[in-house]
């Protein structure tokens, strides 16, 4: 699996300078990491264990943005836009 920049993530998406785990940055890390396993997942389809892992991120990611949709309606679509989740 590709590894990926945690720190850039965090930067790019925080709410304040101190923030590193809110609600978008957690959204925008899990997004990242669901990419990069959907793309391992293309090239091993038998790879089960990984896809179990994929749909405990999946879900995860969607209480989290149900959360927020819940709390701030327009962070919530300014945060599906910019990370590019469909809904």
């Amino acid at each position: 699996m590709a590894i990926y920049d945690k720190t850039s993530i965090i930067s790019e998406n925080r709410r304040s300078d101190k923030d590193t785990g809110s609600a978008d940055v957690q959204v925008a890390i899990l997004t990242t990491r669901i990419n990069l396993l959907t793309d391992h997942l293309k090239k091993s389809s038998k790879d089960h264990s990984s896809r179990r892992g994929l749909i405990t991120m999946v879900s995860k990611r969607r209480k989290l943005l149900d959360y927020i949709s819940r709390t701030d309606k327009p962070r919530y679509e300014s945060l599906i836009k910019k990370l590019n989740i469909r809904k």
